[in-house]
């Protein structure tokens, strides 16, 4: 038994790759493309281990999509890979479009072909798990319920309007041709090996290297935040006992503004590795918001929680106090993925902002 995992060397991916193979005995192929996003060092624990076979590769390369699915016949696909960065989307939205739309779409195209030439118990224990995210479904207001698997879609920016086609595209696949898809909409992860341009790991690095914390605008839009284990907690309950063509809504239940979030990583590290210049929140500097910018995000968990009995096992507290010591213990790590490229996105997206 194989799962075939797109993007498993990217944030999410390789997080789920690594609790899948400590608690299974079953293989993971691992396709990633190996963008700026893509670490191989996430992995290296699993170097030695004949359960992990890895390649590189595009979803968007059809004859390499058939040849995997031929060759290892995965009884599930994890669908990961994605650009998933929204100030990104916004400098350049055309990779967005070409790997989460035209990507999604050539990975379900030739799932579907090859889906159809299973015997019968193979197809149809045959799943195929899309993961996306809560911002398709737009903004809400700081008194708005949480968004449902109901909502309707409203995205904002590109990155988030790429997810919502590819969110379509996959519902589209079920109720056209029948394929056994699951898909889940999750608010904000944070936690182990996620790449430094994500709020929560920037505020760590800028902070131990006495950099400003830019925080956009007045730093009071929300977000829902999800500790990425719990995150992959959640895909494992889906994939074994979801049902065949639901959405899933995974969060952490926990909404904070992000100057809050800001504020608590600053605490956390006072007490961890205390600045020598005075305390960490002296260096927040409120920069030119992002244009575009939701305000507030949150999902209702009701129904993984109902249908599939998940919680979080972690507070937003005592995950993000692991996060910042895992970033504080991995100095190897960070200096890995600190590369000119990174340095010279960094530049670009907030060397120009006004404070």
């Amino acid at each position: 038994m194989t799962l075939l995992v797109t993007g498993g060397a990217g944030f999410i991916g390789s997080n789920f790759v690594l609790d899948w193979l400590a608690g299974h005995e079953e293989s993971v192929v691992n396709l990633d493309k190996l963008t700026y996003a893509g670490n191989l060092t996430n992995l290296a624990s699993l170097k030695e281990d004949g359960r992990h076979v890895f390649v590189r590769g595009d979803i968007g390369d059809a004859p390499l999509i058939k040849t995997l699915l031929a060759q290892h016949r995965p009884r599930a696909i994890i669908h990961f890979a994605a650009e998933s960065h929204v100030d990104r989307s916004i400098h350049g939205p055309s990779d967005f479009v070409q790997t989460n739309v035209v990507g999604t779409f050539n990975l379900l195209e030739q799932t579907r072909a090859w889906w159809q030439t299973l015997p019968g118990q193979e197809r149809a224990a045959f799943r195929f798990l899309h993961v996306s995210t809560d911002e398709v479904y737009g903004s809400l207001g700081p008194l708005d319920p949480p968004f449902s698997e109901t909502t309707a879609y409203a995205p904002n920016s590109p990155y988030s309007a790429s997810k919502a086609a590819s969110d379509h595209l996959v519902r589209a696949y079920h109720h056209t041709y029948g394929l056994p898809v699951l898909t889940t909409n999750c608010s904000n992860n944070y936690g182990p090996y996620q790449f430094p341009e994500k709020l929560i790991p920037l505020m760590i690095l800028n902070a131990t290297r006495a950099k400003p914390l830019p925080v956009y605008g007045d730093g009071k839009n929300v977000r829902d935040w999800l500790y990425v284990g719990d995150h992959c907690q959640a895909i494992r309950l889906v994939l074994e006992k979801g049902r065949v063509g639901e959405v899933y809504n995974i969060g952490g239940s926990s909404e904070r503004a992000n100057i809050d979030v800001v504020n608590t990583v600053c605490g956390i590290l006072d007490r961890l590795q205390p600045f020598s210049a005075g305390n960490y929140a002296g260096l927040i500097r409120h920069v030119t918001d992002r244009p575009g910018h939701d305000r507030r995000y949150a999902v209702d968990t009701r129904k993984i929680s109902t249908e599939l009995g998940w919680q979080p096992a972690e507070t937003f507290e005592s995950g993000l106090g692991r996060t910042v010591q895992w970033y504080l213990a991995n100095p190897s790590w960070i200096a890995g993925i600190e590369s000119g490229s990174y340095q010279q996105w960094v530049n670009l997206n907030y060397g120009m902002r006004d404070q």
